[in-house]
Formats: C-alpha cells, sequence, structure tokens
C-alpha cells in the first residue's frame, strides 16, 4: 500500500522540487520510504508502506531494459499465479513483488492484464519509446486516483492534495460537485470539489499522450441474477467458498494482518475467517451505539484479542477537521469519524486491517432493499390517487407514521432512489444554496444506469445504483483516506473477483425477503457465528449525531458556521439556521442534513481558508523523521 504521485512535460525548472513536494503531502500514505523517476517528458513519485517484499519492492520499478516505469498503489493477490505464467512465457524477475508482476503482465498482456487482476491497485506505466502514460483503477474502486491537465501536461495523485502543490494550480470549488453532494453526501460527480481535477472512475484505464487523455472501462459490475429455484444449499456452499478462498487471498502478506471488528454480520464472517490475532472495535458512551460489547465476546469465542477504545464526544468533534482534510473532498459520512479512530486503534499494532465493505452491495444487504416489496401493493393503485394522497401527506407537518410510506409509494424506483443515502431533496437543496441548477436533478445521474438494467428485478436495479454510486463515494472513499491516515492498509475482501462472480448471480429471493437481507449470505455466516450475529441488523459503527445536535455546546459550535463569512458564499444562512433550530426544537430529524453542510464547511475551511488546515507540511514531514528514527 502506497501513495503515487506525479506529472508529464519537462516545461518545469524545478522538476525534483515540485515532485518532492507532491510527495511530501502523501506521507501519510507511505511513510517507509520514497522513491522518484525523473527523464524526458516524466516525473514520477512514490511513496512506500512496506507489506510484500519489504527488502526489494522499492518504487518506481523498471523493466529489464529501462523502456517501462511503474508506480502502484495498492496490492495485488493473485500475483505469484501470475508471475508463475511469466516466468514460462520467458519473462526474468529480479524481486518478489506485484509490483513487478504488473510490469511484465504489461509488457505481455498491454491492458488485459486488468482482466487478469484479483486486488485492488492504482497504477501508473511510462512507456519510454513511446512518451506515453498508462494508468487503471482496480474493478470496484477500492484505491483512488486523481488527475488533472494544465499546459497540456498530466497531474496525477492518489489523493487531490498532492495535485495541489503543483504550481500554479488555482484552487476553485465546483459549485456543481456542492450541488449534488447535498443530495448524495458525498463528491458524484468525475470532476471533483476543486475545479479542473477530475477522479478516474472505477474498472478504467486511461491512456495518456501528447497532451491527449483517453479513457476506456474495462470492467462493468453487472449483476444478472438467476430466476428463483436455484439450489438454496448449493448457493450457500458457494457463497462461503468464495468467502474464505478470498479472506485467504487477502492475508497474502509479509507484516501481520488483523481484522476491523463491529457487530454486523459482515466483519464478524470475515474476523471468524482470517486465523488472525487481533481485531479493533470502536463505540460511544450511549448504549445504543456501542458495538464493543458484542466485538468482545465474538473474539473471545473465536480466541483472538479484541483492542477496543469508547469515543468521547470531545474527541470526535475535535478530530473532524482533520478528518476532512485527509478526506481530501468533503464527505457527510457521519461512521467516517468512527472508522477514523477504529484506524488509529489498529495503526498502534499492525499495517494490515481486514474489513467488511461490499458484501450489503453484492448480497443485497441494506434494509432500503426491502422497499420494492413493501410499496408493491399500494402501487397498484392507480398513481393519480397516489400522488393526491402523496400531496395530502407532504403538507402534514413533522414526523407521523405513514407519511414517508405515502409519499415514497408515489413515486417510481428511478424517482426515489438514487443511492443508499438521499439528503436534500431538489426542492430542499434550493431553498438552503444559493447556486442552483433546475437541470441537476440527481435521477439524471442515475437515468443511464436504471436503463440499462430495465429487464432486472427492482432489487438488482437498486444494487447496480450503489455499485455505482454509493460504493464507490462513500463507502470506499472512507476506508481508503481513514486507514492511509494512520498509514495502514485496509483490505475489502467481499470485492475480490471471486466474490463477485457467485454474488452476480443470486436471486433475488436469496437476497432479500420480507423479514431479512442478505438471506443466503447470512446463512453461510451462521455456519461460524451464534443465530444472534448471523441475523443482527446492519449498524457499522453507528454516531449519535442526532442527540449531538439537540446539546448547545455543539448546536453553537454548528451555527457558528452556518452563520460565518464562508458559509454567506454558498448558502442561504437562514434557511441553515431553521435547519438547526427544528431540529433542536424536536420538530424533525435534521441531523443528516445539517451534518451535510458542517461537513462541506469544515472542509472549505481545511483547503480555501489560509492557516485553516489542520495538517501542515511540517506535519507530513515530521511523520517522515519519525519513521526514519524508528527505523534506526
Amino acid at each position: 500500500m502506497c501513495g503515487i504521485c506525479g506529472f508529464t512535460g519537462n516545461k518545469l525548472k524545478n522538476r525534483r522540487d515540485v515532485l518532492t513536494q507532491m510527495m511530501n503531502r502523501i506521507i501519510h500514505r507511505g511513510p517507509d520510504g520514497g522513491g522518484q523517476y525523473i527523464d524526458d517528458g516524466i516525473n514520477m513519485g512514490h511513496r512506500r508502506l512496506s507489506i510484500i517484499d519489504l527488502s526489494n519492492g522499492t518504487q518506481p520499478m523498471k523493466n529489464e531494459d529501462g523502456t517501462l516505469i511503474c508506480t502502484f498503489n495498492g496490492e495485488i493477490y493473485n500475483y505469484k499465479e501470475i508471475r508463475e505464467g511469466l516466468i514460462k512465457k520467458g519473462h526474468i524477475f529480479a524481486t518478489n513483488s506485484d509490483t513487478e508482476v504488473l510490469i511484465h503482465g504489461y509488457e505481455e498482456y498491454s491492458e488485459k492484464l486488468l482482466d487478469k487482476l484479483r486486488g485492488m491497485f492504482t497504477f501508473v506505466i511510462w512507456d519510454t519509446k513511446t512518451k506515453s502514460l498508462f494508468a487503471a483503477r482496480d474493478m470496484f474502486g477500492i484505491k483512488p486516483f486523481y488527475y488533472a491537465i494544465k499546459d497540456d501536461e498530466l497531474i496525477y495523485g492518489s489523493e487531490i492534495k498532492s495535485i495541489l502543490e503543483y504550481p500554479d494550480f488555482e484552487r476553485e470549488v465546483n459549485l456543481k460537485a456542492l450541488e449534488q453532494y447535498m443530495s448524495f453526501q458525498y463528491s458524484v460527480l468525475d470532476e471533483t470539489f476543486f475545479k479542473g481535477i477530475y477522479k478516474l472512475q472505477p474498472g478504467h484505464y486511461m491512456t495518456f499522450k501528447n497532451g491527449k487523455v483517453e479513457i476506456v472501462r474495462y470492467f462493468d459490475p453487472e449483476l444478472t441474477p438467476a430466476r428463483e429455484g436455484v439450489d438454496h444449499a448449493k448457493l450457500v456452499d458457494e457463497i462461503d467458498d468464495a468467502v474464505k478462498k478470498s479472506i485467504k487471498y487477502h492475508m497474502v502478506s509479509d507484516v501481520e494482518v488483523a481484522s476491523l471488528l463491529s457487530s454486523g454480520v459482515d466483519s464478524s464472517y470475515v474476523a471468524s475467517n482470517f486465523h488472525g490475532a487481533k481485531t479493533f472495535t470502536v463505540g460511544f458512551d450511549y448504549e445504543k451505539y456501542n458495538e464493543i460489547p458484542y466485538a468482545k465476546d465474538l473474539s473471545e469465542r473465536i480466541g483472538i484479542e479484541n483492542y477496543s477504545k469508547v469515543i468521547s464526544t470531545e474527541e470526535y468533534w475535535k478530530e473532524l477537521p482533520r478528518i476532512q482534510y485527509f478526506m481530501d473532498e468533503p464527505l457527510a459520512d457521519p461512521s467516517a469519524i468512527a472508522l477514523y479512530f477504529v484506524d488509529r486503534e489498529a495503526s498502534k499494532h499492525v499495517k494490515v486491517v481486514l474489513s467488511g465493505e461490499g458484501a450489503d452491495e453484492l448480497f443485497g444487504g441494506y434494509n432500503i432493499y426491502h422497499e420494492p416489496m413493501s410499496l408493491e401493493g399500494y402501487q397498484k393503485l392507480p398513481l393519480g390517487l397516489r400522488k393526491a394522497a402523496a400531496a395530502v401527506a407532504s403538507m402534514i407537518p413533522g414526523r407521523v407514521k405513514g407519511k414517508n410510506f405515502l409519499i415514497r409509494g408515489s413515486k417510481s424506483l428511478e424517482e426515489r432512489f438514487i443511492g443508499n443515502a438521499n439528503i436534500f431533496s431538489v426542492k430542499q437543496r434550493n431553498k438552503v444554496l444559493k447556486y442552483t441548477n433546475d437541470k441537476s436533478d440527481p435521477k439524471y445521474l442515475t437515468a443511464p444506469y436504471y436503463e440499462k438494467t430495465k429487464d432486472l428485478d427492482p432489487v438488482a436495479r437498486m444494487q447496480y445504483i450503489d455499485l455505482n454510486f454509493w460504493l464507490i463515494g462513500d463507502i470506499l472513499l472512507k476506508a481508503d483516506k481513514m486507514s492511509m491516515a494512520h498509514s495502514i492498509e485496509s483490505r475489502v475482501p467481499f470485492l475480490d473477483r471471486g466474490v463477485y462472480e457467485v454474488a452476480k448471480n443470486i436471486p433475488v429471493n436469496e437476497k432479500v425477503t420480507d423479514n431479512n437481507t442478505k438471506v443466503a449470505f447470512r446463512e453461510a455466516a451462521h455456519r461460524y457465528l451464534t443465530s444472534a450475529g448471523a441475523e443482527k441488523k446492519k449498524l457499522g459503527f453507528p454516531v449519535p449525531i442526532r442527540i449531538w445536535l439537540k446539546q448547545d455546546k455543539y448546536y453553537d459550535k454548528v451555527k457558528a458556521a452556518f452563520t460565518s463569512e464562508a458559509a454567506e458564499k454558498f448558502f442561504n444562512t437562514d434557511a441553515l439556521v431553521k435547519l438547526l433550530d427544528d431540529h433542536r426544537a424536536g420538530k424533525m430529524d435534521y441531523s443528516r442534513h445539517i451534518w451535510n453542510v458542517y461537513m462541506f464547511l469544515l472542509w472549505y475551511k481545511e483547503y480555501f481558508i489560509p492557516g485553516g488546515c489542520d495538517v501542515t507540511m511540517e506535519d507530513e514531514l515530521a511523520m517522515d523523521r519519525e519513521n526514519k528514527a524508528t527505523s534506526v
């Protein structure tokens, strides 16, 4: 696990200094060392977190004749099998690293190499003969890759903050990204919150030559669910076999591997099968929001040690600005902060952790996936009648049982579901934002994905939306950024090529029923967990923000942000304060809406207000000095 960055061209006189500055900004991704390759037309930087081939995995890495140079962030779990095949074809290896497998694999298979890889990655290969750059991102988007074009040259990095170190790069907030963020709670567009900086999307590769970028999609997480009537027992066996094989692959490491553990079935399934020695858990000092007792009980039952931490309210709020810095872009998922703390605890003991991301999207685990079934009978009524009922329901103030059912029941799936989070409606955000665009309804972004899945059942269509939006923009973003903030590698066994091949064909009745989710998956987990553990509803490091925002101390803190000069630039602050006051008075639970805006304002302060950054370059360099001193 590492961080990569670089840029093409020879125009800058101080190329080495600029590259060093870019690398220094992401030391947290790779405190074990750094390397550079600077030549005609290219400047490549790498920060290393040593996991595999600790002695010989230094990057940038060349092939035998020095015509291909590679920098790589991630892990290729099946690199040994690919390596054996390449050796049979005559390739000669100088190391045992997965990076060298990428170089020789690209020599042999070109972009078709991507179809063989089992792992998480972004990597860049520079061809000295053609003066062209090839970059690729893994099939699910576990590892990030950002890029920008300036003066016909490509600038790239594992994190946006390294690109911002490039000379004369002007920072400007992308208002279109803010508008969609208000609904999705994460950055959803190809163009990031920084105008001119883009994401390479999952399952895509890009080439850059002569100032031009070409991007190709090589993988699409399509779901092809079988019709009902598959052999249930056989399916459960296939799931269990695929999961266990994936966990075994994800244990490939020259350093110790531990596991994160919440009270959910996903992380419990992993922890029960990874055969490691340590698990890590966090909780809050509210019984409803504390998963530590469950984690300790499970860890004791399977004979491994659990390390836990109770996060105090004060320290949670104290770390919020720092967390938004590490995120690169604003993210309003409160559980990201809990993940930050559990990764920090783990980093005191290990360099690698396993985590349970991806199971809900692949196996049908979210409670919202029940909705097509619960609405099925009601939606047989005439649309006009349902629209009228919804109009009446929407005028009823406060929280009333059945109100949301009537409103959502009047909408088609395409209208009501844009992913696992849908915070501000278009009408709500138009009241709050100063900049709005009537043609930017979130459903326009999801429409092509719904069109592609028009022949599938509603649950499979919702999963496909989440695989292409929620998983990438929220779940995997926070997993990467929060772990790398503490220089540890987070691995996700459920997001594996072999697991996907089983999950994509599961029929709807083996995923969601009237009273359960992840039906077949839970049956497989039953083999290792108690019934209570296998059937436990999803929580995933829950956070009590709803309670905090009613307390004077935190109400005042958020109100100060909502009435600040920064807030005035983007929002109608009176509307923001009304949301805050209505939540405090108990009229409605607006905690997620409030958190959305507050996280954006904290992020804006970190990146756009002079002196507001919570992590300085000196902090990054101090990490480097500390690591070198420890190594000595």
